[in-house]
């Protein structure tokens, strides 16, 4: 049998002390020196050290000590201390022990007293125990609750002890005894759980008797309570009727915590929705009564588990959920939105919606440094609901369009995304939307937010007024053209000026303004601005938000300006019948176009415009001097239906997960059909009734059924050692989140026993070995079943090996079998997962950790090829499959994982077919830490050769 361990203290072996020092420390006077050579020896002990010769000295020098110190570190010295021969009989020097312990139990000191039956209760020898059981006895009434408490835990540890039945027989009538009499609210729960552990009927017996008074009782008694409730009704069902009255009774206590276990044990004992209803209430209320952040967060993962098996009652409850909002937390805020959003119907999104609107305008009204964060989450949990509900897009859309100029720009992308997505989803808003888009425009500071938008104002600008409006908009936008002037590149390539600031007068954009009758119109303003080549200064805030950023060199946004005023041309031949404003207005997007190339070939700006974007720009040119019907139906019409398309796939991913996370197993044809109303009541209260009910469904859709699991246990064995080695061994491994536990059998294949066998272990990698060996005798032919936990720290490959060393009588040295290698799989630590691509970008952008492997397969399939490393991987595709459609030669995807310790594993696949169909290119791995991006480097490059 292993022996249990009840300390355990950290101690650097790189400096051991020396036991002629410890000895002559506790011979001496000096009660500090004796302290630090006690705290010494005890930790000597505790790593295997043998110190025989400090035993004497202590009994002579420690014993009679009166510090109290002391005295404690001498019981812990005794608790660790061998106590028995390796027969298993009692050491004869332990009588020294038992005449000191007895003196202790009656010492005039509270604390010598208490502190020795705490001791006591580790004792597992009886023959130590024995002689002092009647003073411990008489500690149970003494005047002091500390010495009393202590003295019903250590009649309790040894009434648990094999013998301790024949060494106390009347124990639980004496502590029942105590119960009734004790008025100290620890001695009493102390005198309770005693009851509880070793005499359960006599436990319930007081429970029924006293249970109109159990709302009265202390804290740690009601906690006591509950887990007795939970423990007699997990052994009889149908015991639980009465006691989920005492549950609901206990709801009302002034004690948090008995309330949150209140609620836990009441789910654990009833599916009824009268109790299901009860408790989401509670644990709302202690959402909202808790001040600690933890608690908030245990709680929501309480409603989060509620939710999934509950749906339909924690919907009445979601306003209660939403209050958690007010927590400036965004851990809580982020944790409440998933709870919410998964429990939005038609009856309560409207209350919902108003009150996120609520929130996004508090956000603009603080000053906090997080309000940027904690609005862009806002802004996405708005996205989902006018998603699954179109009906409220129109009550969010244009509030959350006067933050597309908003100065974090993950909460803009956001709006504008959303917005994307409701101009086409609800095509009522269109002319609404575009309208208030046109006129925030000048307002979009991000580049990345003026591409969608001008993306939006190219694709549904339809009508004339829109399509002209337009145009005039990103004109405004980016003012006068040129974009520099003569003067400032001569400057800048002048090397003897090239530092000098130059100043030159240019046109600002102009702003919408509004006059006296309503009306808009455009005012321009002559500015002064100061040009520093090559760091562009004329984007200033005075200047338009375009022309800013194009002066910059942000020539991918150019590109876009280019495509949106092509598209707008092309519609305004279609809805414009005077061909004149049509040519001139050609004419002036055709000289847009050209300066924008200028500027990007020029040397003013310190980088030129690259390939991609110049060739766009040139296309653009090229097609509106010459116009095809097969190119106009591509820019007006096959844009729009790629998009459509996007979201209807995206929708269609969805509602796929929604359905596999809501799938749940049928009724057969034949099972018993139980009607709520004609179930016999027979005196059961209304939630006992619900209960049966729920009872009954369950067993009819197969709930209770639990599949056994013993064929996988077998593909999860290793072989450790030979089949010709001495001692044959073979281990199961069990990878648990945070741990990895080995069961080793040890089988002793020879005709003699083996001594002192010990399993010996080591790790490599972020792996750490929990337990020191222990040594073990085998019989001839016997076996042994030894585990090691091993803790596991990150996703990282790791490998365990050792070997296992023991003794022969008729050898002297010492045997040793080497183990094979166990290769911890980092596919065990990591799963599929999903998230959003601007998500994913942003992640990508913020790790650090890359590893590059190069494509080395025999497949010759892209999309085979992906599917393999999908599989190998145990990686989630974000790409969508209509992406990855067609035979073009080329294929990029890109692949997310999570780990169980909340790593971001991202995987971008970029291949490509060679003349000689072979597939060519890279895999690129990112994450925040190291371990994971080599381990899963490691992984690909040996699956990847192999065909799916």
């Amino acid at each position: 049998m292993e022996k249990s361990c009840s300390l355990l203290i950290h101690f650097d072996r790189g400096t051991p002390a020396i036991a002629n020092d410890i000895r002559e420390a506790l011979e001496g006077n000096d009660v500090a020196a004796k302290i630090d050579a006690m705290k010494k020896a005890i930790m000597l002990l505790l790593n295997n050290e043998t110190l025989p010769q400090l035993f004497i000295t202590i009994v002579r020098y420690v014993l009679p000590s009166e510090d109290h110190t002391i005295q404690k570190l001498l019981l812990l010295y005794l608790e660790i201390i061998e106590k028995t021969d390796a027969k298993g009989r009692v050491l004869p020097e332990m009588i020294l022990i038992c005449q000191n312990l007895r003196n202790n139990l009656q010492h005039p000191n509270e604390y010598i007293r208490g502190v020795t039956l705490r001791f006591l209760c580790r004792i597992n020898e009886t023959e130590i125990l024995e002689p002092l059981i009647p003073s411990i006895l008489q500690n149970l009434e003494h005047r002091h609750p500390y010495i009393r408490r202590n003295a019903i835990l250590a009649v309790m540890s040894i009434y648990k002890l094999p013998q301790g039945e024949q060494l106390l027989v009347d124990a639980p009538d004496m502590i029942e005894k105590v119960l009734t009499s004790e008025q100290d609210p620890s001695a009493k729960r102390n005198a309770f759980l005693m009851l509880f552990t070793c005499a359960q009927d006599r436990a319930v017996n007081y429970l029924l008797t006293h249970v109109d008074r159990v709302s009265e009782w202390g804290e740690l008694l009601q906690m006591v309570v509950l887990e007795l409730i939970r423990k007699v009704c997990r052994s009889n069902q149908r015991e639980k009727g009465k006691y989920i009255n005492i549950i609901i009774s206990l709801m009302t206590a002034p004690s948090s915590a008995v309330i949150y276990e209140c609620a836990g044990t009441l789910v654990s004992l009833s599916s009824a929705p009268t109790a299901i209803k009860k408790v989401a209430s509670t644990y709302c209320q202690l959402l909202l009564s808790q001040s600690d952040n933890n608690v908030k967060l245990i709680v929501l993962d309480r409603l989060k588990e509620l939710k999934s098996s509950h749906r339909d009652i924690m919907v009445d409850v979601i306003m209660d959920v939403l209050r958690a909002l007010s927590s400036p937390n965004l851990d809580i805020r982020r944790k409440t939105l998933d709870i919410v959003l998964e429990l939005i119907t038609p009856r309560n999104i409207n209350e919902v919606v108003l009150m996120l609107k609520k929130e996004v305008v508090k956000t603009q009204s603080g000053e906090l440094e997080k309000n940027g964060e904690y609005r862009q989450m806002l802004i996405q949990a708005i996205h989902s609901c006018a998603i699954k509900f179109p009906e409220v897009a129109s009550t969010v859309v244009h509030l959350l369009m006067d933050f597309l100029g908003d100065g974090n720009v993950a909460s803009a992308i956001d709006v504008v995304i959303f917005v994307r997505e409701i101009i086409e989803t609800n095509p009522k808003l269109r002319v609404s939307i575009i309208t208030r888009l046109l006129d925030t425009f000048y307002q979009i500071r991000a580049a990345r937010v003026c591409s969608c938008a001008l993306w939006i104002i190219g694709e549904y600008c339809l009508s004339l007024s829109e399509v002209e409006s337009g145009i005039a908009t990103i004109k405004q936008c980016l003012g006068e053209l040129p974009f520099y002037s003569v003067s400032e590149e001569a400057e800048s390539t002048d090397p003897s000026k090239k530092a000098q600031q130059t100043t030159s007068v240019t046109v600002s954009s102009r702003r919408p303004a509004i006059l006296a009758d309503g009306t808009y119109a455009t005012q321009s303003a002559a500015s002064e601005t100061t040009f520093s080549p090559p760091t562009v200064v004329q984007g200033s805030l005075a200047s338009g938000n375009l022309r800013s950023l194009l002066l910059t060199g942000d020539f991918f946004l150019g590109a876009v300006v280019a495509c949106t005023l092509t598209k707008l041309i092309l519609r305004l031949e279609e809805v414009q019948p005077s061909k004149v404003e049509v040519n001139k207005t050609t004419t002036q997007a055709l000289l847009i176009m050209v300066s924008m190339l200028q500027l990007g070939q020029s040397s003013v700006l310190p980088h030129p415009i690259d390939n991609d974007s110049y060739d766009r720009i040139v296309l653009c040119i090229r097609l509106l001097c010459n116009t095809g019907d097969a190119v106009r139906k591509i820019w007006l019409q096959s844009c729009r239906q790629s998009f459509v398309m996007m979201l209807s796939e995206k929708q269609l991913q969805e509602t796929k997960e929604l359905k596999a996370k809501a799938q749940v197993s049928n009724a057969q044809p034949d099972d018993l059909i139980d009607f709520y109303h004609l179930k016999s009541r027979k005196g059961m209260s209304q939630l006992e009734l619900e209960d049966e009910v729920q009872d009954d469904l369950k067993r009819a859709t197969g709930e209770f059924i639990k599949d056994a699991d013993d064929a996988n246990k077998l593909n999860r064995i290793l072989q450790l050692t030979g089949f010709s080695d001495p001692v044959y061994a073979e281990a199961y491994v069990t990878v648990h989140h945070y741990d990895i536990v080995l069961d080793v059998t040890v089988i002793n294949r020879t005709k003699e026993t083996l001594q002192n066998l010990c399993l010996e272990l080591a790790t490599m990698g972020d792996l750490k070995l929990v337990e020191r060996p222990q040594n073990y005798t085998l019989a001839p032919e016997s076996s042994k079943q030894i585990k090691a936990n091993i803790k596991v720290s990150s996703t990282e490959t790791g490998v365990i090996f050792g070997n296992i060393v023991y003794e022969t009588s008729n050898v002297l040295e010492r045997m040793v079998v080497v183990l094979n290698d166990i290769h911890i799989d980092i596919m065990d630590y990591i799963s599929p997962a999903v998230c959003s691509d601007a998500a994913f970008r942003t992640m990508w952008a913020e790790f650090e950790w890359e590893n590059k492997v190069a494509v080395n397969t025999i497949i010759q399939d892209e999309r085979e090829f992906l599917e393999h490393i999908i599989n190998s991987t145990n990686m989630k595709c974000l790409t969508a499959p209509s992406a990855l459609d067609g035979e073009c030669g080329f294929l990029a995807a890109n692949l997310y994982a999570k780990s169980v310790f909340g790593e971001d594993a991202l995987v971008n696949v970029s291949v490509e077919k060679q003349a000689d169909d072979k597939l060519s290119g890279y895999i690129r791995i990112r994450s925040k830490t190291q371990g994971i991006a080599l381990s899963l480097g490691d992984k690909i490059t040996v699956k990847q050769k192999g065909g799916s």
